[in-house]
């Protein structure tokens, strides 16, 4: 079992392991460790990345281990379950903590974590996107329940949308969980095309099948939700073409599961007439 039943009321201090899946995260990983220097551990599980992330990570301090990429969910579950501590800080190699944030649960290490029974925090995210901080639409304030007793948690949901299973009360923070998910623009749009796959593929395997209104009405929900119901319109340019975006992603999910739920093509014939004779001509 994952969490202990009839646990005894948490110590007055907790230390903290703060948890880390990478690959080829060097330019943007130092950042995120910078911020984390106050935990008792910090762990950085690598799928072999190809530049200097394994080496960063161990010079500035982090256990490293190397393992194969079995998906979002196993492997940020196996990460909390091989660190050390009990108490679990769960950031990206694309995240960093702001100043208020870190204060927070630095604060809560020392007071004693768990105080009044919550068995995990969450926080805000906000993300940085070409040149502008979004805090409108549905990408804010998107809270992140990162820090938590792995004892009472798990990481579930289904890839790539992973999310914490928490068994008890929860509490929140209000420091800022800082994001930079998109180097480029077709960073962006390559993420978008692996995860729809992704997706797409798990809903086939749950037994979820598409229709003509998956197709065409979810995507117009989605963008009048971030456009509108959430403001996103507040943020110009950017709001109007993250609302796009959003509903493209939602076209494209339902598009490939379609696909996956059609028929397979009949076997490949040569047109009538064409075809190659093995007998020779008279």
């Amino acid at each position: 079992m994952w969490y202990a039943e009839g646990m005894s009321a948490p110590a007055a201090r907790y230390p903290i392991s703060a948890c880390i899946v990478a690959m080829d995260e060097e330019q943007r990983l130092g950042a995120c460790l910078d911020a984390l220097d106050f935990c008792d551990e910090v762990l950085v599980v690598d799928s072999h990345s190809s530049d200097g992330t394994r080496e960063l990570a161990a010079a500035r301090g982090a256990r490293v281990i190397e393992r194969d990429w079995p998906g979002h969910v196993a492997q940020k579950e196996f990460a909390i379950r091989a660190a050390r501590h009990e108490w679990v800080l769960c950031v990206d190699a694309d995240e960093v903590l702001s100043g208020p944030l870190r204060d927070e649960i630095l604060a809560l290490a020392r007071a004693g974590l768990g105080t009044g029974g919550a068995a995990g925090y969450d926080f805000p995210r906000c993300t940085y996107y070409f040149g502008r901080w979004i805090r409108h639409g549905t990408w804010y304030p998107d809270r992140q329940l990162r820090l938590f007793d792995r004892r009472r948690g798990r990481w579930g949901g289904h890839d790539p949308h992973d999310r914490v299973e928490l068994v008890g009360p929860r509490a929140s923070l209000s420091g800022e969980l800082l994001h930079w998910p998109y180097r480029e623009l077709s960073e962006h749009l390559q993420t978008i095309d692996g995860y729809t796959t992704t997706m797409a593929r798990g809903l086939f395997e749950r037994g979820r099948r598409a229709s003509a209104f998956d197709l065409w009405l979810r995507p117009l929900v989605r963008f009048l939700r971030f456009y509108v119901l959430k403001l996103g319109f507040l943020e110009g340019w950017r709001g109007l073409w993250l609302a796009c975006v959003a509903a493209h992603y939602v076209r494209l999910k339902y598009a490939k599961l379609l696909l996956l739920q059609s028929p397979p093509p009949p076997p490949h014939r040569a047109a009538p007439g064409t075809e190659l004779s093995s007998r020779r001509a008279p």
